[in-house]
């Protein structure tokens, strides 16, 4: 690893509209390059926002904003993508970009590691959407539980709540990550009506991850804004799910961790847009791993194992028969799978 400048957004998109929320996505990228950051890293389905509305009302209701939603989210293979790895170029940094993904009919939700020469490093789907998030997101599978080459170092990228699972936190660790971005959505919804789903919870796990794995953390969080606000929140109700401590915007709890689990840069108020800087010092990564490697010398790997399929999951297999052999012997794939 080499020492570095690193960079957490904290900030709105601009809801539900993904040419807009990639216009201000360049103007971060370039105002984090000019300060020196090597990397930038965005909240999670930072493009074009988390679907709030499926917290705050019945399905009919969130249906309203669903054909909408699924318009703005972004697919792998287009032009919105193109564009966006044409401003990581330009600004010649590594982006972690959180986003909801596109894919025919369905959605997921995906983060992007674009290299500064604007190479699509890697692309992958949260493994398993949490609760609600199940009625607009599929699942990922483990093909894409990857840590990357990157410029610098060893870099991974998880979603929110898959820093609470255990072996997905261990697939990464095994893959001797030294720069994780941990992306989270805005941490204001139900709070205290639900405290897990709170800062306190969240942040927890961010810090967790890094003593664990002693690795960077960087835990880029969004802000609900002024604009997000007015289109969800028509009712004191729905204003107070949003944000119960206070009934308006906010959300925005980044933060950057070093791997002994100490909080690196100051933070913003939470419905302050702006971005976190902390200079991660590679000799910090070799003494927390002195101590606790736990795919090292502090792993029992003879006691407790993980396994990890790393197939892609195909819904559709297509067999073809050979004429005058009997189905049995002209099945290979199913007789594999069976075994």
């Amino acid at each position: 690893m080499k020492s570095i400048k690193a960079a957490a957004v904290q900030a709105a998109p601009v809801f539900m509209d993904l040419e807009a929320s990639i216009d201000k996505a360049g103007k971060l990228i370039e105002e984090a390059a000019a300060a020196g950051a090597a990397l930038v890293a965005f909240p999670e389905t930072w493009l074009p926002g988390f679907p709030w509305f499926i917290y705050l009302g019945t399905p009919a209701y969130a249906l309203g904003f669903f054909a909408r939603y699924h318009d703005n989210s972004l697919a792998v293979d287009s032009p919105q993508m193109r564009r966006l790895q044409a401003i990581v170029r330009k600004a010649g940094v590594t982006v972690v970009m959180g986003f909801s993904e596109r894919d025919h009919g369905s959605r997921y939700m995906a983060q992007a590691i674009i290299g500064p020469d604007g190479e699509l490093l890697l692309t992958r789907r949260k493994l398993k959407p949490t609760h609600i998030e199940r009625t607009v997101f599929g699942e990922g599978d483990g093909s894409d539980l990857v840590v990357v080459d990157a410029p610098f170092g060893r870099l991974g990228a998880l979603n929110c709540w898959e820093h609470v699972q255990p072996l997905v936190k261990m697939a990464m660790y095994a893959q001797h990550e030294e720069v994780h971005v941990a992306s989270w959505p805005s941490l204001s919804i139900y709070r205290d009506i639900a405290y897990a789903l709170g800062p306190e919870v969240n942040n927890g796990a961010s810090m967790i991850y890094a003593v664990e794995g002693g690795s960077f953390v960087l835990a880029p969080c969004a802000v609900i804004s002024q604009e997000m606000f007015d289109m969800l929140a028509d009712t004191p109700e729905k204003a107070n799910l949003l944000n119960p401590r206070t009934g308006k915007p906010g959300g925005g709890f980044t933060a950057i961790y070093g791997p002994d689990g100490r909080e690196l840069c100051a933070r913003l108020a939470e419905d302050e847009e702006g971005i976190l800087y902390a200079d991660l010092d590679r000799d910090m990564v070799t003494l927390a791993k002195a101590v606790t490697d736990p795919v090292g010398h502090y792993g029992r790997g003879d006691a407790l194992r993980l396994v990890i399929n790393r197939s892609k999951r195909e819904p559709v297999q297509e067999v073809c028969f050979s004429p005058g052999v009997p189905e049995k012997q002209a099945d290979p794939v199913i007789d594999e799978a069976a075994e």
